[in-house]
């Protein structure tokens, strides 16, 4: 069995498409998407027609549920863009998408741990910034979870552990924005350090699944431009360079 993870793609059709294409050539079985699917600065709209139609194995991220609470005004700029830029069919897509899923028996999906979309599963923010979490943390946020794979996203960085029980928990990366600011719990910063867009192919053989990182080529400089004419100077950079 091999599975393609991607997440966050945040309405970078481009990148998308350049990861659907790269997961086809690497004959995977099945794609999931862990969440954060159209919030951003470039095409949220014409991201969600591309997945309507594929029907992939999806669940929301935090991005998501924000953009169904429906007050634009209360929004930030990346959900205000993509709630202005929908349909009321595209809305009620995203209002279906379930919170976690298991799309085969040992797999779960995830958006940040089981428990929650806003918290890190790989990583700890302090007020000294983001680290690597350690072994304890994760197996603290993993909790009870009854799963061989525990895909998960939200924090755009591509890691991988393996608890002492053999489960694995994998982070994707990010399709469509490789670098981002935070402010909380404190302010930190994500940075993938290249404009790729990112995702995992996890493969089962015999008991155990392992992961491959995939890093993808595609014309970030025009997402970036697209960025800037949305008056989004924060994303053209991240898109151009992968840092904040």
């Amino acid at each position: 069995m091999k599975i393609a993870a991607i997440s966050d793609i945040h309405g970078n059709l481009a990148a998308l498409d350049a990861v659907l294409d790269d997961a086809r050539y690497q004959a995977v079985d099945m794609i999931v998407n862990l969440g954060d699917i159209l919030s951003g600065a470039l095409y949220p709209s014409q991201t969600a027609d591309r997945l309507m139609a594929l029907g992939l194995p999806t669940i929301k991220g935090n991005h998501e549920r924000q953009l169904l609470a429906g007050d634009p005004s209360r929004m930030g700029p990346s959900d205000r863009f993509a709630h202005h830029a929908l349909s009321a069919a595209q809305m009620a897509w995203l209002r279906d998408l379930p919170v976690t899923l298991r799309p085969v028996d040992d797999v779960l999906l995830v958006h940040g741990t089981p428990s929650s979309d806003l918290d890190y599963f790989l990583e700890t923010v302090t007020e000294k910034g983001c680290r690597v979490a350690t072994r304890a943390e994760v197996e603290s946020r993993a909790g009870d979870a009854q799963a061989a794979l525990i895909l998960c996203g939200h924090t755009h960085l591509q890691r991988s552990v393996r608890l002492d029980d053999g489960r694995l928990i994998v982070n994707p990366g990010s399709v469509g924005l490789p670098a981002y600011e935070d402010e909380h719990p404190f302010p930190h910063r994500m940075e993938a350090g290249s404009p790729h867009a990112r995702y995992a192919i996890v493969t089962k053989r015999a008991a155990q699944w392992d992961v491959e990182f995939r890093t993808v080529e595609y014309d970030w400089n025009e997402a970036a431009n697209v960025a800037a004419s949305n008056q989004r100077p924060d994303w053209e950079k991240a898109l151009r360079t992968g840092y904040c």
